[in-house]
């Protein structure tokens, strides 16, 4: 008997254990949050027009009648009216809305609601392909807003909150936590210049340009892409964080578009047979493997090969960071920035320009006699004059790549036209022999080549 009731407390105390664990696991309220902002979420709607074929059709018969003819050549069809929804929210009481480029993209009538049922019609002040953002404008006042937070200091594990129209279900909320931040997702338009923060909050189509809260209630990142397989979320979606965000809305309020820092390079990452190369304890940084002429960092003396390990005094950790801590500084800023070059440490300073475009060169192949083989395992050949004023570089053509080779385990490959081995430019296969010739055994070298008109570099260690 006594032990029948020792066991009934014992149950009991446990019982009361796990109800005393279950109380205390504390999950958000979020049904002040939503109360509180929804009135400044907006749902959109854009409308364009589809353009007319331009393409060469099939001969039509002479026999149709006319009045068949436009459904039997869409170049004389009319234009005909589509519609695009999404998302987007208040951030001003006189009527500024912020949303995704991709929402209005070409959009000849926006028209935006309020979850009162309220309707304008919305002017595009500017948008921003670049970070898939778009301003707009209707003309109300004393209306609600949100509040942008500082999205630096979001943490992964945190609770945030979407609110949007996915598939045109007006103002559906869904909630989950981030799960990562600075995520570079490189995509047309974008040229990796959003970190996004990443999510599991339930993102379909037509949250896009909606807002990301975080428990207080301010708007941490624009929601703006999902990764999936179906059309449909699967927990991997994408925002735009808040405090790029209110930078490119201040250029579009005040000029209608937005100028980014541009430092005129080409970089790629560090692996650790190049950070040994180049004298690192870790892969870190981003290698600088070309450079614009008479660009930015060329005047400001970076050199190819240099690795940059803080801009501004922000840590760049892999080349993906680089893009972000430059876009944001305007043109004719002189910031330090923190590089190693020929295994030692330096700061110089770099005057940011504004971003420009140029092509990619192509490398013609060459004619000249093919020297011997080399202790790399590389034949190589001289680049003519034509050559070398059609590209604006010099440099040596791998010809051809020995099997097992230092160059070849290096992954060099022929056409490939040498530019740097070591820390020295070669200009010459005469100067190529000499720089070769002189290489330490066992050490490994950087070497940089140009491949299909991009940089590269490669780690390579002669055994011998």
């Amino acid at each position: 008997m006594r032990l029948n009731q020792s066991c009934q407390i014992f149950t009991g105390v446990l019982l009361m254990m796990f109800i005393t664990a279950v109380q205390a696991i504390s999950f958000p309220d979020f049904t002040g949050l939503i109360e509180e902002n929804s009135p400044a979420v907006i749902k959109i709607t854009a409308q364009t027009k589809s353009k007319r074929s331009e393409q060469p059709q099939a001969e039509i018969p002479e026999n149709i009648p006319e009045i068949f003819r436009q459904f039997l050549d869409p170049r004389q069809a009319p234009e005909r009216d589509s519609r695009a929804s999404g998302s987007g929210f208040l951030i001003s009481s006189d009527g500024y809305i912020l949303t995704n480029n991709h929402v209005v993209e070409g959009a000849t009538d926006v028209v935006v609601r309020l979850i009162d049922r309220r309707e304008y019609d919305a002017e595009i002040v500017g948008t921003d392909p670049q970070s898939d953002l778009a301003l707009l404008k209707i003309k109300e006042k004393n209306l609600p807003f949100l509040t942008l937070a500082n999205s630096d200091k979001a943490r992964v594990g945190e609770w945030v909150l979407a609110i949007g129209s996915p598939f045109g279900l007006d103002f559906s909320v869904t909630a989950g936590i981030i799960s990562a931040i600075g995520r570079s997702i490189p995509g047309e338009g974008r040229q990796n210049y959003v970190p996004f923060i990443q999510t599991d909050v339930a993102i379909n189509p037509g949250n896009s340009g909606g807002p990301l809260f975080n428990l207080d209630g301010d708007v941490v990142g624009i929601n703006s892409q999902i990764y999936t397989r179906s059309g449909g979320s699967i927990g991997l979606s994408f925002a735009i964080p808040s405090n790029l965000a209110r930078d490119v809305v201040q250029q579009l309020k005040d000029t209608g578009k937005v100028d980014r820092g541009w430092l005129g390079v080409v970089i790629q990452d560090v692996d650790k047979d190049l950070a040994l190369s180049f004298g690192l304890k870790k892969p870190q940084g981003a290698l600088v493997a070309q450079m614009e002429p008479n660009g930015p960092a060329e005047r400001s003396g970076l050199k190819n090969g240099d690795i940059i390990l803080e801009f501004n005094g922000r840590d760049i950790t892999t080349s993906s960071d680089l893009p972000y801590v430059v876009g944001p500084v305007r043109a004719g800023t002189t910031v330090p920035v923190k590089i190693i070059r020929k295994g030692k440490i330096r700061t110089i300073d770099v005057t940011v320009g504004t971003r420009d475009s140029s092509g990619a060169a192509t490398i013609l192949s060459a004619t000249p006699e093919a020297p011997a083989d080399t202790r790399l395992g590389l034949v190589v050949e001289e680049m003519t004059a034509d050559m070398k004023s059609a590209v604006g570089f010099e440099g040596v053509i791998i010809k051809q790549v020995s099997a097992n080779s230092p160059a070849a385990e290096a992954g060099l490959a022929p056409g490939d036209v040498l530019v740097q081995l070591g820390f020295d430019e070669i200009r010459s296969v005469r100067q190529f022999r000499k720089i070769e010739k002189a290489l330490p055994a066992n050490k490994p070298q950087p070497v940089r080549v140009i491949r299909r008109g991009s940089p590269l570099f490669r780690s390579i260690t002669i055994d011998k």
